[in-house]
C-alpha cells in the first residue's frame, strides 16, 4: 500500500471535508485526531476483559482520528494559519497517537506483544526518517512502502476484521489464534498487520535513508 500516491487525487474530497471546519483553528482539530486516537487506544485495550465486539468502535475510532489529522493541515493551509509552532504538534501527536493505538491494540489480547513492539518501532523509524530528511534541508519525505495513511487504513481494516469475526458467521473461529497457523504458529489479523508494518516499515525507513543520504554532499 502506498496511499500517499493518491494524494493528489483524494485532495478534492479532503477540501471539501474540510469545509464544515474553517471555522475551527487547526489546533482543535489536531487535539480532537489525538483525542480519537487515546479513545481508539482505551477501547482496545478493554476487549481483553470484554468482548472482541469492541473492535467495531476501535476501527471506527482510528479512521476518524486519522480524517482529522489530515483536517488539520488542511484547515491551515486554507486559511492561511500555517506555522512552525502547528506543524511541530501536529508531528508530536502523531507520534503519540501511533503509540496509543498500537499499545492499546497490544493490550487487547488480540496481538502478540513481541510483534507489537517491533511494528510500534519500525512505525517510529519510518516517521524519523521522514522528518529527518527535513531537518536537513531535503523537504518531509513521505515516499516509501508505509506511510501513514497507510498503517492507519490497514490498523482500521484490521481492527474490523477482528470485529467481524468475532460474530457468530460460519468462518468465526473459536480461538483468536487459531485464525492464521504458519509453520504452527498462530496469527491474529492484527498479526499479520503487525508483520506487514515491521518489514515494510524497516524496507521504508532504510529506503529513505539512503535516498537523502545520496541527496547530500559527501563530507567528513
Amino acid at each position: 500500500m502506498v496511499l500517499e500516491d493518491y494524494r493528489a487525487k483524494v485532495h478534492p474530497y479532503v477540501v471539501r471535508l474540510a469545509r464544515p471546519f474553517l471555522a475551527w483553528p487547526p489546533a482543535q482539530l489536531s487535539w480532537l485526531a489525538l483525542g480519537l486516537a487515546g479513545a481508539a487506544a482505551v477501547v482496545a485495550a478493554l476487549v481483553r476483559w470484554t468482548t472482541p465486539l469492541l473492535f467495531l468502535p476501535v476501527a471506527a475510532l482510528i479512521f476518524f482520528s486519522g480524517m482529522f489529522d489530515v483536517l488539520d493541515g488542511e484547515v491551515a493551509r486554507t486559511t492561511g494559519r500555517t506555522s512552525a509552532r502547528g506543524d511541530l504538534l501536529d508531528h508530536v501527536f502523531d507520534r503519540y497517537a501511533d503509540v496509543f493505538i498500537v499499545l492499546g491494540i497490544a493490550v487487547s489480547g488480540y496481538a502478540n506483544p513481541l510483534l507489537a513492539l517491533l511494528a510500534l518501532v519500525s512505525l517510529l523509524l519510518t516517521s524519523y526518517m521522514g522528518t529527518q530528511a527535513q531537518a536537513v534541508g531535503q523537504g518531509r519525505l513521505y515516499s516509501g512502502l508505509l506511510s501513514r495513511a497507510d498503517r492507519l487504513v490497514v490498523l482500521a481494516l484490521a481492527t474490523f476484521l477482528e470485529f467481524d469475526w468475532s460474530l457468530p458467521w460460519p468462518w468465526a473461529p473459536t480461538e483468536p489464534w487459531s485464525r492464521f497457523v504458519v509453520a504452527g504458529v498462530g496469527f491474529t489479523v492484527i498479526d499479520v498487520a503487525f508483520v506487514y508494518f515491521v518489514i515494510a516499515g524497516q524496507w521504508t525507513a532504510l529506503a529513505r535513508a539512503v535516498r537523502v543520504y545520496r541527496a547530500l554532499p559527501p563530507g567528513g
